[in-house]
């Protein structure tokens, strides 16, 4: 499959990034330079017109267009990592300059201080302004300036171009760029999941329906999926859909619509899907699924994937006890989830006790599309662990953010 990918941020870094990925496995790379960040929008609709993924050549111009919500595509951006800020700083003491007093904006504060700390640097006087929504150029030129007139720092380190531009001329500034590495590497990754999105949503899935007596409303039901229905044998029924319509009917697998109607018809009800590479594959993952469905109560219902996961998309809300790593596996079965993503998301958690955690701040943190953080947080509110206590409102157009308070 030909896939085209457009790359959006500031002009030079564009140029960089189409120049570096051309070997990435995209058919085409498509510039959609602006000449500031207020213009990701309209670089997002250009691109959508006949891209099948965006690249973003930072946090800042991704971060606009999630939070705009008008992503409907895989995306990623190129992430500034600490090899990027480490080079920075070797640069800078070959010139001269101390490096023990600086300003450092957009990167988060705990990767800066863990690569100052690696390089055997001194951190007491380093001030860092981690990029989040609604931060502007300005915003980021302030903090420096603040920083520099208290004498607390020497240079500024910035990822924004126009925040650099407002510095050039009042303190010595260092714009960082993403490395040769994290341009490859993003693009890769970008490709391969767009691939997997476009292959995967026309994969088929089997699903098997187990239901105490016969029920003429099944077909109807089950329409939703635009499927064929069958009878098995054993009396149980067989439909076959697609993924992405289960995906999408199932709300990323956190519900079945039709679950409820049935319990309410039959007292009982026992649903099990399954995806596998092939039809047989798929057959015995649905068979695997709708035994754990019975395993769960009366009414649940089960997706079973490849590699052992098992997903439970509606049961009985009854919240899990987690404690210690016993509990954790236990959950991480139950969601689909590998029990070291559940520990990054407990530290994510922790850190954020009062505000809360956004699909934004766990796409960051695991280094995910926000379509798989949304998916994630659904599936933990699901298991009783996560609740949405509202929504954020972070200055920027389009649908606010569901704010969740993670308990793990």
């Amino acid at each position: 499959m030909a896939l085209t990918v457009g790359v959006i941020g500031p002009e030079d870094l564009v140029h960089k990034v189409v120049a570096v990925g051309g070997a990435s496995g995209a058919d085409r790379l498509v510039p959609l330079p602006y000449r500031h960040e207020d213009e990701t929008l309209d670089m997002v609709t250009r691109g959508q017109a006949d891209a099948d993924a965006l690249l973003f050549t930072g946090v800042v111009p991704h971060t606009i267009a999630a939070a705009a919500g008008i992503l409907d595509r895989p995306a990623m951006y190129v992430p500034y990592s600490g090899a990027t800020l480490l080079r920075a700083l070797v640069e800078l003491l070959r010139l001269g300059h101390d490096v023990s007093r600086i300003s450092i904006d957009t990167l988060r504060r705990s990767e800066v201080m863990e690569t100052l700390t690696e390089a055997k640097l001194p951190t007491e006087h380093v001030h860092v302004l981690p990029y989040r929504p609604g931060l502007t150029s300005q915003d980021l030129a302030e903090f420096h300036l603040a920083a520099r007139d208290k004498k607390q720092t020497r240079v500024a380190l910035t990822c924004l171009g126009s925040a650099f531009h407002l510095l050039d001329h009042e303190m010595h500034a260092v714009r960082l760029a993403p490395s040769r590495h994290s341009i490859r590497s993003t693009l890769q990754a970008l490709v391969l999941a767009t691939a997997g999105a476009h292959s995967g949503d026309a994969q088929v899935a089997l699903g098997i329906i187990d239901l105490p007596a016969a029920d003429s409303e099944l077909a109807a039901d089950l329409r939703v999926l635009g499927g064929s229905l069958a009878n098995l044998p054993d009396g149980q029924r067989l439909v076959v859909t697609t993924r992405g319509v289960l995906e999408e009917v199932s709300e990323e697998f956190t519900r079945l619509p039709f679950l409820d109607d049935l319990a309410a018809r039959h007292g009982a009800a026992h649903v099990g899907f399954g995806l596998g590479r092939t039809a047989a594959e798929a057959e015995s993952l649905a068979r695997r699924a709708v035994n754990r469905a019975r395993s769960v109560g009366a009414v649940a219902g089960v997706v079973s994937m490849t590699d052992d996961v098992d997903i439970v998309i509606d049961a009985e809300r009854t919240p899990p006890v987690v404690r210690g790593p016993e509990g954790m596996a236990t959950l991480a079965r139950r969601v689909g989830l590998n029990p070291k993503t559940l520990d990054r998301l407990r530290e994510l958690a922790a850190d954020e006790p009062d505000e809360g955690i956004t699909a934004h701040l766990v796409a960051e943190h695991l280094s995910v599309q926000q379509r798989t953080a949304r998916r994630i947080l659904k599936r933990l509110e699901r298991a009783g662990v996560a609740v949405p206590t509202g929504s954020r409102q972070q200055g920027q157009t389009g649908r606010p953010p569901i704010v969740y308070r993670v308990r793990l």
